[in-house]
């Protein structure tokens, strides 16, 4: 049984390429992930304060741990993820002098919770066996707990110092090899009051993803990953910023099974179209075990 579920090692919001989010898997299913995560350019841990001429290189780790369950018969999920980061980079000022620095420290934990509503009964193992999948319609709501490191005189920082929440709906369909997958969901945040001596405000990031995956005999897949997200206008002591963001990332997955209840999942993904920062690449490499 190979599975994926989000890594979230970094908090960057409405950025997540998440394939198979809404599968269907047994309950009472356990996954436990470790993994490791490169990435390179014109990213930041929070995307609302986009930098001119920044450049950094962040070294990620997480563990992630996930538990299915049913609800009133639906397969439900919960899932933590625990990220830890190493990052430096370099910023060119106008006066064309260059400033470096480098942050090291846990990142924002994620808690997720989902349910499929349609097409997804909680089965037990021997049940799911038999089960045919058709199409899923599931809900899931995220919760960003600022757990990341942090200094209020900074504005480059692992953590983001405020809560975000992400009610996202999703639908997915399995076709004879291909499994196709479409989300929507929208990231709301409080208030960062110790921004530099500021109040940070941002306005609701809106994020759509679509991923097509076509699986092998031997349960080895490779999928094609795109994601959309756009808003998140800041407003620092009453002043609007320019930080709309409007940003188109692709990607691939592929995943294949080491042994029974293992797998090892590879993903790139890079920037198709940025209009404030953001530009960057990733790769990223995890193990996965799942059990009852």
């Amino acid at each position: 049984m190979i599975l994926f579920f989000s890594f979230g090692t970094l908090t960057l919001y409405g950025q997540d390429l998440e394939p198979r989010a809404y599968a269907n898997v047994p309950k009472k299913l356990n996954v436990i992930a470790a993994g490791y995560v490169f990435m390179n350019g014109n990213v930041l841990t929070d995307p609302s304060l986009p930098i001119a001429d920044f450049t950094l290189r962040s070294h990620n780790l997480a563990v992630n741990y996930v538990r299915t369950f049913g609800v009133y018969n639906k397969l439900a999920r919960i899932q933590v993820a625990v990220p830890y980061s190493f990052m430096d980079g370099e910023v060119t000022r106008t006066s064309g002098d260059v400033l470096t620095g480098s942050r090291t420290g846990f990142a924002d934990t994620k808690i997720r919770f989902g349910i499929n509503l349609l097409g997804s009964p909680a089965l037990d193992k021997s049940e799911f066996r038999a089960f045919q999948q058709k199409t899923i319609l599931g809900v899931s709501l995220v919760a960003s707990i600022p757990t990341g490191k942090y200094y209020d005189d900074k504005q480059v920082n692992i953590g983001t110092n405020r809560w975000g929440f992400k009610p996202e709906i999703g639908v997915s369909k399995r076709f004879t090899h291909v499994y196709a997958e479409a989300y929507a969901g929208v990231w709301f945040y409080t208030d960062n009051n110790d921004f530099m001596g500021k109040k940070m405000e941002q306005k609701s990031t809106y994020s759509l993803q679509a991923h097509a995956s076509y699986y092998f005999k031997n349960q080895m897949w490779l999928g094609f990953n795109t994601t959309w997200f756009f808003g998140g206008k800041t407003i620092i002591d009453g002043v609007a910023e320019d930080s709309q963001i409007d940003n188109w990332r692709v990607g691939g997955t592929f995943s294949t099974p080491i042994a029974k209840g293992q797998s090892v999942r590879l993903q790139y993904h890079i920037g198709a179209y940025t209009n404030n920062g953001l530009n960057y690449y990733a790769l990223s490499a995890v193990y996965q075990y799942s059990f009852f």
